[in-house]
């Protein structure tokens, strides 16, 4: 008798999920792509200026697939080269940036705009930041949240799915069924996490922003400024729900505002900074003991300040270092001039809650953020 043919098969259901698969590969390098860019992207102007919309767009670059090439130059072989290519040669190089004056010949790299959400964008920046030096105070209001998954339920949302239960529920129900074959998952097999909103109290904290907007502070510095006060704002009321934030403006006095003049406002005539440190140690001689608070003051200016004041905002400085857990102060670096003085005399400040950072470019801002809120903070002094 011939015996039968058996053949076994088996289904390949990843294939039913290509066009998922491709999706989440997509969003995975796009994500890969913005964190490895976030220097540029964070001090894009239409995030900074995104009036509330939830969804802003980045320019990220294309991303290269590995395919064969044609040969543009229609050479009349095939392959890569003339022929004589060896192992090790390479077949593909990145196309280079043009230097010099005039117009280039060079090949440009394509860009490309990825929506994202602004919370998924703050995220990303955000992950590795928290307030530095925080000390227990004698009544802790400040209260950061946090989501603890302590239940499972048989009704749920599906994107909170407990794939391990739910594969579970189903082998125990198809071994007491006795039933054998494929592992099939049936409505009441499903199992759905559930959390509860944590509330993690800590230390009361309170954050003074300074900002220089004198006369010399031109359009790109007051950008620069602005964008770094933008994502401060933005982090300590993602990451914790009861900080308060004090704003004040300066040029040869300082003044008190609002939220919104702070960041729409400007103002002209001289620098003088130490107008703005007397303020902010008059505002937390007033209303916040450091008793009962961690305080954070962070000054940006140009450094264009009177020179007879530099040492007056030294000694200010240590009084401000006396009452504060951290003193930042970032200087915007424009493309005509230098160090200022002011910088020169802070670098003689030896304090370990002291930090100063630069600031050249656009790209300054996030090294600047990951300087001041570095949750291992180094040595005060002069940073780069």
């Amino acid at each position: 008798m011939k015996e039968p043919n058996l053949v076994i098969t088996r289904e390949d259901w990843s294939l039913h999920r290509k066009g998922e698969i491709d999706r989440q590969r997509h969003r995975e390098k796009v994500r890969e792509a913005i964190k490895k860019n976030l220097a540029d992207i964070v001090s894009e102007e239409s995030i900074i200026m995104h009036d509330g919309r939830k969804t802003v767009r980045v320019p990220i670059r294309s991303l290269h697939e590995y395919h064969f090439r044609f040969d543009h130059n229609r050479q009349k072989h095939a392959g890569q080269g003339d022929g004589r290519s060896k192992k090790g040669d390479i077949v593909f190089s990145e196309p280079r940036f043009g230097r010099g004056r005039g117009a280039g010949n060079e090949p440009g790299v394509d860009y490309y705009e990825a929506d994202i959400t602004v919370d998924e964008l703050a995220e990303m920046i955000f992950e590795d930041l928290g307030l530095p030096n925080l000390e227990q105070k004698k009544k802790p209001e400040l209260a950061s949240d946090a989501l603890e998954f302590r239940d499972i339920r048989k009704k749920g949302i599906s994107s909170n799915i407990d794939r391990q239960r739910t594969i579970m529920e189903a082998i125990k129900r198809n071994m007491l069924k006795g039933a054998g074959g494929a592992l099939a998952i049936m409505p009441e097999d499903l199992r759905f996490k559930t959390w509860e909103v944590t509330y993690k109290y800590e230390s009361n904290a309170v954050v003074i922003a300074m900002m220089d907007t004198s006369g010399s502070m031109g359009p790109f510095e007051k950008y620069i400024a602005r964008s770094f006060f933008f994502w401060m704002v933005r982090f300590l009321r993602t990451k914790y729900n009861n900080v308060r934030i004090v704003f004040l403006a300066h040029h040869t006095e300082a003044k008190e505002t609002t939220e919104e003049e702070f960041f729409t406002k400007g103002a002209s005539g001289g620098t003088r900074c130490s107008s703005v440190y007397n303020l902010a140690l008059k505002v937390i001689a007033e209303r916040y003991n450091p008793e009962d608070y961690n305080i954070y003051a962070f000054h940006f200016s140009d450094g264009d300040n009177l020179s007879s004041d530099n040492k007056y905002c030294i000694r200010l400085i240590h009084e401000l270092l006396q009452v504060c857990n951290m003193v930042g102060y970032g200087e915007i670096e424009g493309p005509y001039y230098y160090t200022s003085t002011l910088r020169n005399a802070f670098k003689k400040i030896q304090n370990d809650k002291f930090t100063c950072v630069t600031v050249k470019d656009k790209g300054g801002v996030y090294p600047a953020l990951k300087k001041f809120f570095s949750l291992l903070p180094e040595q005060g002094g002069e940073k780069a």
